[in-house]
């Protein structure tokens, strides 16, 4: 007999959906059967924080099979007399991230199995249940409508964290989400170049001024499971040619890659196939030169105006879990070294499409400098576009057993949906 022994913090509301800090889970392999440790707290926790609740009470909330306090966690296990405790101990495979190994008093006692439960719990989390496409619908829906009111208030001289304010507002007020999923980024201007903005350096302060796009990245979370959404548009609610042409690349690039999704897909093909539909536009529009799109992607060209990965797995992380689980190793290229998974597409992963079209400046001057690359660049156009910052549409999208399912779908997308929502 095997026990899996789950362990505390974070991971509470992955498996079993947990809320409460500092408790512990353990499933029994051969039976199926699980079992709650929850914390033996004192009086006084119910001045400051409610009611103590028993264990009785957690038995119903959480549909388990057991609950004991932790306190008796060695004795419990001692019943079940497991061969060995599979112990929650791990490293991200993408972020490098460590998951710390669980301990209670007793642990000593037992064979202790380290190296097995974190890779297949990761593995686990790659694809969706129904019922948590449920919860992905729902949050994506409610990410959607936020974005929208966002569109709505959104206009030169207003503060770039009262998009970010408004988002939490509407997210919250109408949809339950006490939290996003990750640090809000709305960007204004050149700022839309800067692809993690929103941080402590840099909190969303800008003034949002006459002529600025802007592009805001917000997710809403509930019940831990969190939307990833971009949505670009002009502040003015009427796009210049130059943005024009950068969003429709973007939109372009972002559709044949949804088009293209199904079972069986590599991940990184359509990293690829989303750099090259940039390059054909930019080719298209006169940007590069001298070449064809084969020639320019050779020497990574793509990694120019797009040096992100094309998008990453989602659910209870944004960036979630077994992006490099069973997957082939991570590619040292410009641009698709930072793509957050190799893997081949499988029905029911939920994985970000966020193709971006960049003019950023210490990009641009260190491909000028590189011969190899700014043979096929029109270095007087390409300029034109500098201080724009940039465009990304982002949607979250679940493969499905014929394709895809656009979970963002309720959005304006192209320019003529997004000009006449902001009636400007």
């Amino acid at each position: 007999k095997v026990t899996h022994d789950i362990g505390s913090s974070g991971i509470n509301a992955e498996y079993g959906g947990v809320m409460e800090a500092d408790f512990y889970g353990a499933i029994d392999v051969d039976t199926c059967t699980s079992i709650l440790f929850m914390p033996r707290l004192p009086e006084s926790y119910a001045v400051w924080m409610g009611e103590l609740k028993t264990p009785a009470y957690f038995l119903k909330r959480y549909g388990v099979d057991h609950v004991y306090y932790s306190d008796e966690i060695t004795t419990i296990l001692k019943q079940q007399r497991p061969s060995s405790l599979l112990i929650m101990q791990g490293t991200n495979s993408d972020s490098k991230a460590s998951f710390e190994q669980p301990t209670f008093p007793g642990i000593e006692q037992f064979k202790l199995d380290t190296s097995t439960l974190y890779n297949q719990i990761a593995d686990c989390r790659v694809r969706k249940s129904p019922e948590e496409m449920k919860v992905m619908r729902y949050v994506n829906q409610i990410s959607c409508e936020a974005h929208k009111e966002v569109m709505k208030i959104m206009r030169p001289g207003r503060m770039e964290y009262e998009g970010e304010a408004t988002f939490k507002h509407y997210s919250y007020m109408k949809g339950g989400m006490r939290f996003v999923g990750y640090t809000c980024i709305c960007a204004s201007g050149k700022n839309s170049g800067v692809l993690h903005y929103g941080h402590a350096g840099e909190p969303n302060d800008k003034r949002v001024k006459e002529g600025d796009i802007l592009l805001f990245d917000m997710g809403s979370e509930y019940a831990g499971y969190t939307a990833d959404i971009t949505v670009t548009f002009p502040a003015t609610g009427k796009f210049t040619e130059k943005q024009k042409f950068a969003y429709n690349t973007c939109l372009k690039a972002n559709k044949a890659v949804q088009a293209a999704m199904a079972p069986g897909v590599k991940w990184p093909d359509m990293h690829r196939l989303a750099e090259r539909v940039i390059i054909e536009e930019f080719i298209n529009e006169g940007l590069l030169v001298n070449g064809t799109v084969d020639e320019m992607a050779a020497v990574f060209l793509g990694a120019v105006f797009m040096p992100h990965g094309l998008g990453h797995l989602i659910g209870l992380d944004v960036h979630d879990a077994g992006g490099y689980v069973n997957a082939p190793e991570r590619i040292d290229e410009p641009g698709i070294r930072y793509l957050r998974t190799t893997r081949v597409l499988e029905e029911g992963m939920v994985i970000t499409v966020e193709p971006g079209v960049y003019f950023i400046d210490v990009l641009l001057d260190d491909a000028f400098a590189n011969p190899e690359q700014a043979k096929f660049m029109n270095k007087e156009l390409i300029n034109q576009f500098r201080g724009m910052g940039g465009i990304r549409i982002e949607d979250g999208v679940a493969v499905t057993a014929d394709g895809s399912e656009l979970l963002s779908h309720d959005l304006p997308r192209t320019v003529e949906e997004i000009e006449a929502f902001m009636g400007r």
